[in-house]
């Protein structure tokens, strides 16, 4: 988590710089990027209830909580998906300069993770009915809702970024 930390603070970093420079052109951000962090925030909510049920050994509400985290995971990049149709509708592109290029490559980047943390949790979804468990341990699940929740709450820095610095 630290090299992405790294990698998105060096992009949004490389966002201020190029901001600043002749014929930078601001974006606006479609509304569906404002609901898919609703999305991505009640998945959170639901990882956490899934942790708790799994450490008080309540499998079959595990297993509900966990599914719900992974079909709101794959709202949320569908969501990011029709966000750059939305863009790509109002013209902003590659081409050119502007916050346009920037958004594409720290949002997608930031849908990769969640992506990432898609297929962590449909591990997770698999395990928890075909998996035999011999040592009953909370350490995956934690592991998978830290990782959950750091996307998250990236995504939500991401988000106000472009809302505070995106309008230059």
């Amino acid at each position: 988590m630290g090299s992405l930390i790294m990698m998105f603070a060096g992009l949004t970093s490389a966002f201020i710089v190029k901001s600043n420079q002749v014929g930078w052109k601001p974006v606006s951000l479609p509304n569906v990027f404002w609901v898919s962090t609703i999305v991505i925030v009640l998945s959170s909510a639901t990882i956490i209830a899934a942790q708790r049920a799994f450490k008080n050994r309540n499998l079959a509400t595990y297993r509900l909580l966990m599914i719900v985290t992974l079909l709101l995971g794959i709202t949320f990049i569908a969501m990011q998906w029709q966000g750059f149709q939305a863009l790509w509708a109002q013209q902003i592109t590659f081409k050119g300069s502007g916050a346009g290029q920037f958004l594409y490559v720290i949002f997608g980047l930031h849908a990769l993770h969640v992506a990432g943390g898609v297929i962590a949790l449909l591990v997770m979804v698999t395990r928890a009915f075909i998996g035999r468990v011999k040592v009953y341990s909370s350490v995956p699940v934690e592991i998978a809702s830290t990782y959950w929740h750091f996307v998250d709450l990236l995504w939500i820095y991401l988000l106000v970024f472009f809302l505070v610095l995106g309008k230059n």
